[in-house]
């Protein structure tokens, strides 16, 4: 049986926005006392914007100085930021393999989904010109569980119309490949340092038609997570 769909993660797998992000919380909590710096950030990767805020406030000894309400100012502040930052965004900001490997997923019937945390992810997409690619993006306003949860991917295999075992996800967050193992599909990791991942690649570029087949084709490895 082949694969019947890919699940993407969308920032450090289509394109990447990292250090856009780094730049609006470091701006965010410094406005309010706390000071980060690019290793703590790390610790934010593939998270939501209100679970990352409650790290940085952790972060700061401030987590119990502002209530909901505060919090959501706060998240809405870091995101106007960002929308500003991402205003030069365009094509050439995809990643290295991700087209030609969008191109022969098309070219196979291949269903193609996106499981990004990401509030921003629609317009992310829209200004890349990748939005007509995807067959399904997940919603984040309407998860109620974030990575690790296994939530998104289900949804996104549900928009689908494909069980998980007939998916592959791919990620580049320790958050996303737990994610990803927990929803019973098949994780491919890009970067290092990734545990559990059931096929890891150095970067993008490593990602093909035919790389996917071959990691499709083999049997899970002994230790692979169990579900």
């Amino acid at each position: 049986m082949s694969f019947r769909a890919v699940i993407f993660d969308l920032d450090g797998v289509i394109t990447d926005t990292a250090h856009l992000h780094y730049q609006a919380w470091k701006e965010t909590a410094a406005a309010i006392g706390i000071t980060i710096d690019p290793s703590f950030n790390a610790r934010l990767k593939g998270i939501s914007r209100m679970a990352s805020l409650a790290l940085i406030l952790r972060h700061g000894g401030k987590e119990r100085a502002f209530d909901e309400a505060e919090r959501a100012r706060l998240a809405a502040r870091k995101n106007a930021r960002y929308g500003e930052l991402l205003a030069s965004l365009d094509s050439r900001a995809i990643l290295p393999g991700i087209p030609a490997l969008l191109d022969a997923l098309a070219q196979h019937g291949i269903a193609v989904g996106l499981a990004s945390v990401s509030l921003n992810a629609p317009f992310i997409l829209d200004a890349l010109g990748l939005r007509a690619r995807f067959d399904y993006c997940v919603d984040a306003s309407l998860l109620r569980h974030s990575k690790p949860d296994p939530e998104i991917f289900l949804t996104a295999c549900a928009g689908l119309g494909v069980a998980p075992e007939q998916a592959i996800g791919i990620e580049d967050a320790q958050a996303g490949i737990d994610a990803i193992n927990a929803s019973g599909m098949r994780s491919v990791g890009i970067g290092h340092d990734l545990q559990g991942a059931g096929l890891l690649l150095p970067d993008t570029g490593a990602l093909s038609w035919r790389c996917l087949q071959d990691f499709w084709s083999t049997p899970p490895r002994a230790d692979a997570p169990v579900n």
